[in-house]
């Protein structure tokens, strides 16, 4: 645990490097906005403002808040933590969420509409009822993981060893009573140790308390930093983490006992990034390996520096339908179990959820993982 303590101050980054790995990550979301707005909310909005046949005053009082909702959540209101701030978000949120459904089924009400066959009220009252029904089933789906259970064996282990993986929490877009929730579930689980791999936090200015939870989890806790803890206060983050006792492995390594060894690797958006710091740490190859690291790249270079078991998250298995379908043409490994040699990585579809919390056509998951001697 020294190491692991010892590399929280050697691998620090420079207040640029993270100014500019904020900027980095801010253009992009920039982008997606611009992209995105228009199909998902200029368009649908004014169709189904003109199908219910609203007055040009409604229709801008409906249009302006509902098209302008992402801007102002995520820029206005991003670092505003009061409560007022928050429904905003969650509302503007959940807007966002159900965004692709209703533009899908609108779509699929056009040439009904269209040859005469549905009046465009009745089209428009179909259409917005089934994105709220969509979006309360979203809802209630992403404020309830389930465990989801990995058993195999390894003839490295002298016992079994019983451990958690979570991620993609996203404190900051989720509450502290969310985080609360997930602790009572793994204390539940009784795990030998906890491995959180990234996107714990992602918002600046989380304060402690509101972490706290984490010092009732018997084991060790082990993380290991994803691209928005990057985005935000990382320095805060870490001490934060650190005085509620959580052992930060930023491109380190530490012993849970002489037969486990948990490795953590820094998130980048860098093909090469597993297999450039693997070759700075010193891989036990005597014991069971665990490496963490967020994005689910690097499997080859895992599997070439004698790695068992990898863990990763950051796809959220595109959380909402129909996104799923893009971050599959990202990413080759989505979620699961995936295999290369004797090295095995697994993607969770992770914890928590980053923007709506809804998630449809995907799961929260806190993954337990059961792996026998033998």
């Amino acid at each position: 645990m020294s190491e692991a303590r010892r590399s929280f101050d050697s691998t620090t980054e420079t207040p640029a490097r993270t100014i500019v790995t904020r900027a980095r990550g801010w253009s992009r979301f920039l982008l997606v906005v611009l992209a995105l707005h228009i199909p998902l909310f200029f368009y649908p909005i004014l169709r189904l403002c003109g199908w219910l046949a609203l007055p040009l005053w409604l229709t801008v009082l409906v249009f302006v808040p509902l098209a302008s909702s992402q801007i102002v959540s995520r820029l206005y209101l991003r670092h505003n933590r009061s409560r007022w701030a928050r429904w905003t978000r969650l509302t503007s949120d959940f807007w966002l969420g159900i965004s692709p459904l209703v533009l899908i089924v609108l779509l699929f009400f056009e040439l009904p509409v269209l040859a005469g066959l549905v009046t465009p009220e009745t089209a428009a009252l179909s259409i917005i009822s089934i994105g709220l029904l969509c979006g309360m089933f979203g809802l209630i789906v992403a404020m309830v993981p389930v465990v989801k259970k990995i058993e195999f064996s390894s003839p490295k282990l002298k016992s079994p060893v019983r451990f958690v993986q979570i991620t993609d929490v996203h404190i900051g877009s989720r509450s502290h009573l969310f985080l609360e929730k997930i602790v009572r579930k793994i204390n539940r689980l009784e795990p030998d140790f906890v491995c959180i791999t990234g996107d714990f936090i992602d918002a600046a200015g989380v304060p402690e308390l509101e972490l706290k939870s984490l010092t009732s989890i018997a084991g060790p806790v082990y993380f290991s930093i994803g691209n928005h803890e990057k985005y935000e206060d990382l320095d805060e983050i870490l001490k934060r983490l650190q005085n509620l006792g959580v052992v930060s492995l930023r491109n380190d390594q530490v012993l849970f006992r002489d037969d486990i060894q948990i490795i953590g690797i820094d998130d980048m958006d860098d093909a090469m990034q597993v297999k450039r710091q693997l070759q700075n740490i010193n891989v036990n190859n005597n014991a069971f390996v665990v490496l963490m690291y967020h994005r689910p790249r690097g499997l080859e270079a895992a599997a070439e520096a004698g790695i068992d078991l990898m863990l990763s998250g950051h796809t959220h298995n595109g959380q909402i339908f129909p996104f799923n379908l893009v971050v599959g043409r990202v990413f080759d490994r989505v979620k699961g179990m995936y295999q290369h040699g004797k090295t095995r990585l697994y993607v969770s579809q992770g914890t928590g959820t980053w923007g709506p919390v809804m998630r449809f056509g995907t799961q929260s998951e806190i993954t337990l993982f059961e792996i026998k001697d033998s």
